[in-house]
């Protein structure tokens, strides 16, 4: 563990401009030469990292809330991640494992089986992101069902690659000019309660947008003999952070099971302990046919894997396969990772996910622009509008709370149209969450001071 309580180097510190001068410099070299297609945020220059913290090149020191978009689960170059990866560097960089076998991938299949939800035997295929494990996943769902189609949810995010994009359904920015994607995809409405699609209220609604599926979709245009797979966060991540009843996935997969329809959650953000479990599809009890994890898996090397049902991962060699896929020094990763995050992070990630969101609750009830907080863990939404009653989105305070605690030293990200994300490292300290929230309260009262709440 690494000690942070009480020692200011885990706190921020801002000694120059915002950005730097030093940090100014790389920026401008940057876009001389990468490509625009980059979503750039505020102008931090990663120069050295340890544990929540990060210090830029003119040594300005932030706290990470944003833990490179849900990667570094263990924080920044945790001392035992470090000696994994360089005790394997020293033995073998690479060896596909694809044609060959090494055991540092044995052992991490071996784990991972182990602590897939549910009882089945399970089977574990390697590759080098999240975007990949789905890729992986809308190919063995088609190879066991022999069926062309899929379902998946209106505000899903599930990577840039041709499959990927084809299911995801966040921002018109990510297909524009990309067609055509992957047929046979119906997008059918996420378990969003605050913003119904069918403009009902949960609990009374009695799961309508599940029971639609099979009422509705599967009687006038999706038959359901033809439908491979449903593939459905369990979080919906860049959608919004959005957490759904208690009986959605259950329900859900009682359709699936019913029509010999596979159930493959995206764990790619919600996963690997961030939730206060090991996998968030915990919470609900559900046993996916297949799960697909990455970002938290390795903190912070490059690796995807999909973890399924050993009946279902019963394809013939050379279907699919990766050649830096189960990287040596990934898994060597992964390994300590996950060594970390069972003795020791999940369990932290439950405690400080209480005390932030018991101090954004606090926070909503001053500011009549917080409509919502929600979450499980260390996965935590903000949603703001600009009045609670219509429930108004209101994206640019978001954007500009996301900007103004950023001069306080702080990293967070946006997701979805309004929605401040939270989604720190699992090592945050119950004094680095308690800046976060008075932090975001001071921003708060200057940006709104003079609304009417």
């Amino acid at each position: 563990m690494i000690k942070v309580k009480n020692d200011k180097k885990f706190l921020p510190a801002i000694i120059t401009e915002l950005p730097g001068p030093k940090s100014k410099a790389l920026i401008n070299r940057d876009k001389k030469v990468i490509s625009s297609s980059y979503t750039r945020g505020e102008p931090i220059v990663a120069h050295k990292g340890y544990g929540a913290m990060l210090e830029d090149p003119d040594g300005n020191r932030f706290l990470d809330f944003s833990a490179g978009i849900a990667v570094c689960s263990t924080g920044h170059c945790h001392p035992k991640i470090v000696e994994a990866i360089t005790h394997q560097a020293n033995s073998v960089i690479h060896m596909s494992g694809t044609d060959f076998y090494y055991e540092p991938q044995i052992r991490l299949a071996e784990t991972l089986a182990r602590i897939a939800p549910g009882k089945t035997p399970k089977k574990v295929f390697f590759c080098n992101s999240g975007t990949e494990a789905i890729e992986a996943s809308i190919k063995l769902a088609r190879y066991k069902t022999r069926r062309p189609r899929f379902i998946a949810f209106q505000g899903a995010f599930h990577g840039r690659t041709f499959g990927g994009m084809s299911l995801s359904c966040s921002k018109v920015v990510q297909k524009r000019y990309f067609s055509p994607l992957l047929p046979q995809i119906d997008h059918v409405p996420y378990a969003y309660c605050m913003r119904c699609a069918y403009n009902m209220t949960y609990p009374k609604c009695e799961m309508h947008c599940v029971r639609v599926i099979e009422s509705q979709y599967f009687r006038q245009s999706i038959p359901p003999e033809e439908v491979a797979a449903f593939v459905v966060e369990t979080i919906q991540g860049e959608g919004g952070y959005v957490v759904p009843p208690p009986e959605f996935h259950q329900e859900l997969k009682k359709i699936a099971e019913k029509y010999g329809i596979l159930y493959i959650v995206d764990e790619v953000q919600s996963g690997m302990g961030r939730t206060g479990k090991m996998f968030a599809i915990e919470h609900w009890g559900v046993e996916p046919d297949i799960l697909a994890t990455a970002k938290g898996i390795a903190s912070g090397m490059p690796l995807g894997a999909i973890i399924a049902k050993a009946d279902v991962m019963n394809w013939e060699p050379g279907t699919h396969a990766s050649t830096f896929g189960g990287n040596p020094i990934s898994c060597a990763a992964a390994n300590a990772t996950i060594e970390l995050l069972e003795s020791e992070y999940i369990e932290n990630a439950r405690k400080m996910g209480d005390v932030l969101t018991k101090g954004f609750k606090q926070l909503q009830k001053r500011f009549g622009v917080i409509a919502d907080v929600r979450g499980r863990g260390l996965m935590i939404g903000i949603e703001f509008v600009t009045d609670k009653r219509t429930l108004k989105p209101d994206p640019k305070l978001r954007d500009d709370v996301v900007a103004e605690t950023y001069k306080h030293g702080l990293i967070l990200l946006g997701c979805g149209y309004n929605t401040l994300r939270f989604c720190p490292p699992l090592l945050v300290t119950r004094e680095q969450c308690d800046y976060v929230v008075e932090t975001l309260g001071t921003c708060l009262e200057k940006l709104t001071a003079g609304r009417t709440m």
